[in-house]
């Protein structure tokens, strides 16, 4: 008697699980790290360091929803760190001058100073834990998570349906 396999027998090259358990693990561990090392070295958290650094790329400022679209989170979580990052002086919030609902958000000098010291040592840290691949690996890599982006954005999904 045969037994049938879950997902009629698809299952058994366990491949795509093995890869994203591994992908999992590895950006888990990288996360855990760079959160400790704020944490540790410079007593500020990751959230407070991606805030920065969107409004780092984005010297114009940005609005509360844009910030939370850009970081895929919810415009509480948002708020929280930006009222933090502004009784530290770091960053400064205006009236929009095209849509008066909305709060642009930047970087004050402050800021600008700070997050320049994060980013150098979150590059620093980056480079430490890629350090044991060389750098035709890192290209191949990047290149291959680009197939497996493009992938997920063909995915449409349950949740779609």
């Amino acid at each position: 008697m045969t037994i049938r396999e879950k997902h009629d027998g698809a299952m058994g090259d366990r491949t795509s699980i093995k890869l994203w358990l591994r992908l999992l693990s590895c950006s888990t561990v990288m996360e855990k790290r760079i959160k400790r090392r704020f944490a540790d070295r410079h007593d500020v958290t990751l959230p407070r360091f991606d805030v920065m650094a969107a409004l780092d790329r984005n010297p114009e400022g940005m609005t509360m929803g844009h910030l939370s679209q850009a970081l895929l989170v919810s415009n509480g979580n948002v708020t929280g760190v930006v009222q933090a990052l502004l009784r530290d002086n770091y960053v400064v919030m205006a009236p929009s001058p095209t849509d008066g609902r909305s709060t642009i958000v930047r970087l004050t000098p402050e800021g600008q100073t700070c997050f320049t010291g994060l980013a150098k040592a979150h590059h620093a840290w980056v480079e430490a834990m890629l350090a044991g691949m060389a750098r035709d690996e890192r290209i191949a890599l990047y290149g291959l998570l680009g197939v497996l982006k493009q992938s997920l954005a063909a995915d449409i999904g349950e949740e779609k349906s």
